[in-house]
């Protein structure tokens, strides 16, 4: 694994029918923390996300609220999905919009490409269609309605009827890459992660493709089809482009060819979307599939996944106005194995807000920075060579393990399990400060050699831990590597190195990182 190859992260591109919940926010997250790790390693990194304005959905939301849907777009991209993106500190390189021009010209492009390579033709169409989804579905995806919507077929995932309809469109010859997908998802068994989610991507081809329908004819929102502009491209044909489109494709080659493929963190239920149709667009234009398709699992809150339909929906300011971003964006990573389903509640939150953060790393960072000032008039000494004992070596091998493990686990998008390799540093310097104390050591002149050693040694392991921490906590990390005085900014540290930071041998106060917070579960 060496430092300088290229990482292309993407979220999906979020509808702006509505205002953005934790879900949203939950994918964000993953792909940032990624995102900075790769950069802090060295690596070519480039972090897309965005949004997705073309469909139905868009249309019958802005018709609602008497706006037409570019006004809503822009009102919705501005006022709640790219505030988002400070609210919970997302470092992305870019923000696509599909009524971007790069987008929407570039749509077409490819489209025409297909089209003038065979694999498009027109047909009649007659399925049902959910609008929530933006997609067909199969009767094996909807059940019977209850209550209001008894006797309507719904959507298993909005619990709201499907439309029956029945169009002449514009079809891809899908069904031409049932092999060729099955061919990949074997020679590349990591290509759609995690395993449960592969399986049942391997499943549902395995069950044969049949062609997609890829335009519509009923409204006019959405890019026109080239050579027939009566039609507009099925918004998922459309939204999936975004990830080239951003990138280069079809007015800068250079640019393209630098940053794709790309690694698509998706929740679960759209991964078919990125794992059968997507790559299978891409083969058809001759172009590379992407790196890696991971569909993350749910959010959960009283055992429903996290919907605004469903009135299960939290916006992500209801945690960080009380907790902070860092907080967030720890508590999520953390609490929630990665590709898993996860259950939120404040009560968890504010637990693991106190035990983990506020009392295992913050105060852990309050202790030295107060002990170093106190003791050595905040200079940082050096190590007495004469005073090293097991117990320094082992911090010193537990800062090499935990970076070499972290490193290991972002690799395999495993990013729960790099947060708990870090924070076995965390508790072993808590562990140590306890063992060791330097408190009754001041008390002694005699022991100051030894004490110096076991300052050194705490503010090392503290400064290896803000290196590390950074893509998780950056605010956090930042205000720790001040005190430290470390040499540049933070995020400048190689991450794969962590333990060989630099700094001047002096430390600055430090305000608490997770002041205590007195919350009432909601």
């Amino acid at each position: 694994m060496s430092d300088g190859s290229s990482f292309y992260v993407t979220t999906p591109i979020f509808y702006v029918n509505d205002v953005p919940h934790i879900g949203h926010a939950y994918t964000e997250v993953a792909a940032d923390v990624l995102a900075r790790w790769h950069r802090q390693a060295g690596d070519d990194t480039w972090f897309l996300t965005g949004t997705d304005e073309h469909g139905q959905k868009i249309l019958r939301t802005a018709t609602a609220n008497g706006m037409t849907p570019k006004e809503w777009s822009d009102k919705l991209v501005a006022e709640a999905w790219q505030p988002l993106l400070n609210t919970i500190d997302i470092s992305n390189d870019d923000f696509i919009r599909t009524t971007d021009d790069r987008h929407e010209i570039n749509v077409q492009l490819f489209l025409q490409r297909l089209y003038d390579a065979g694999y498009i033709y027109t047909g009649e169409y007659e399925g049902y269609y959910c609008v929530g989804c933006e997609e067909y579905k199969q009767l094996t995806d909807l059940e019977e309605g209850t209550g209001q919507y008894e006797g309507q077929l719904v959507c298993k995932i909005h619990s709201k009827p499907v439309e029956l309809l029945k169009e002449r469109n514009y079809f891809f010859r899908m069904s031409d890459f049932t092999q060729p997908l099955l061919d990949l998802y074997a020679a590349r068994p990591d290509f759609v992660q995690p395993e449960s989610v592969r399986n049942e991507i391997v499943a549902f081809v395995r069950r044969g493709l049949t062609d997609l329908s890829i335009s519509r004819q009923t409204f006019d929102w959405g890019i026109k089809v080239p050579w027939d502009e009566s039609h507009v491209v099925y918004v998922w044909f459309d939204a999936l482009l975004n990830y080239i489109t951003a990138i280069g494709y079809g007015y800068d080659q250079a640019e393209f060819e630098r940053r794709w493929p790309a690694t698509h963190i998706v929740g679960k239920d759209i991964a078919r979307f990125h794992a059968v149709i997507w790559p299978a667009m891409l083969m058809a234009a001759g172009l590379e599939v992407p790196k890696q398709v991971y569909g993350h699992g749910w959010l959960l809150v009283g055992g429903e996944k996290m919907s605004k339909s469903k009135l299960t929906g939290i916006a992500p300011e209801q945690i960080t106005d009380t907790f902070g971003s860092d907080a967030f964006r720890y508590y999520f990573m953390r609490a929630i194995s990665f590709g898993q389903d996860g259950s939120f509640s404040w009560e968890d939150l504010s637990a693991r807000y106190q035990a983990e953060l506020a009392n295992g790393f913050g105060n852990l960072a309050s202790r030295v920075i107060a002990m170093v000032t106190r003791y050595h008039d905040g200079t940082i000494p050096d190590a007495v060579p004469s005073t090293v004992t097991e117990a320094e070596t082992a911090i010193r091998a537990t800062e090499k393990r935990a970076t070499a493990a972290a490193d290991e686990a972002i690799e395999r998008l495993a990013v729960h399990e790099a947060i708990a390799a870090i924070w076995q540093l965390v508790d072993e310097l808590n562990g140590y400060i306890t063992l060791q104390e330097p408190w009754v050591l001041a008390k002694d002149p005699a022991n100051a050699d030894r004490l110096a050693t076991v300052l050194n040694t705490a503010v090392r392991g503290l400064g290896t831990l803000a290196v590390l921490l950074s893509p998780v906590v950056p605010e956090a990390a930042a205000k720790l590597w001040a005190a430290l005085s470390g040499t540049g900014s933070v995020e400048e540290q190689p991450i794969r190195s962590a333990w060989e930071w630099k700094g001047e041998p002096r430390v600055e106060p430090l305000q608490a990182l997770f002041p205590r917070i007195e919350v009432e579960a909601s």
